[in-house]
C-alpha cells in the first residue's frame, strides 16, 4: 500500500463519520481515529511489518529460443510475455474494471496508460480502493475478469513500456 491509497483511504473514513478504523494486512496496520470536533485532526498510525513489499515485475526482454528446437505454439506466447511489465494486486479483494456497473471500464487493451492513472478498483472489506498504474504504456492484456476474487501479487494486467 502506498502513499497515495493511505491518503485515499483517511480521506473515505473521514467522509464516512467513522471514528476509528483499524486495516490489518499481511506487511501493514493502519488505525485512523478521527474525531467529531472541527479543530481536532485525524490521527493516523501505519507500522510496516517486516515482510517482503509488493512489486510490479519486468520480465527479461532478451530470452533466446535455441535455434535446433521448434517453438509451441504455448512457448511462443510466453516469448511475446516476456517484454511485457506485469501489473500485479497490491492487495486481496474483488477486482472491478469499472467504477460503477453502469460506466465504461477504466481501460481496455489498447488503452494508453501513464504512471497514476486508475486501472481497477479492487474492494476489500467494504473499502474500494483504485489501483493505479505505477508505469506508463499501452495495456496488452487484461488478466483478470471482471468481479472476480483476486489474491496478493496476482496479475492483472500486461503492460508494454514501449
Amino acid at each position: 500500500m502506498d502513499i497515495k491509497e493511505i491518503q485515499s483511504l483517511i480521506k473515505f473514513v473521514a467522509r464516512s463519520g467513522a471514528s476509528e478504523v483499524k486495516l490489518e494486512m499481511e506487511d501493514l496496520k493502519i488505525t485512523i481515529k478521527t474525531s467529531s470536533g472541527e479543530h481536532h485532526p485525524e490521527t493516523t498510525y501505519v507500522q510496516h511489518l517486516p515482510v517482503g513489499q509488493p512489486t510490479i515485475q519486468q520480465s527479461p526482454t532478451n530470452q533466446a529460443v535455441p535455434a535446433a528446437a521448434e517453438p509451441t505454439p504455448a512457448k511462443e506466447a510466453k516469448d511475446d510475455e516476456a517484454k511485457y511489465l506485469t501489473i500485479k494486486s497490491p492487495i486481496i479483494g474483488t477486482f472491478y474494471r469499472k467504477p460503477s456497473p453502469d460506466k465504461p471500464s477504466f481501460v481496455e487493451v489498447g488503452s494508453e496508460i501513464h504512471k497514476g492513472d486508475v486501472l481497477c478498483v479492487i474492494e476489500a472489506m467494504k473499502l474500494f480502493n483504485d489501483i493505479e498504474s505505477e508505469v506508463s504504456g499501452k495495456i496488452v492484456k487484461v488478466l483478470v475478469e471482471d468481479s472476480s476474487p483476486v489474491e496478493f501479487d496476482q496479475p492483472l494486467f500486461l503492460v508494454d513500456p514501449s
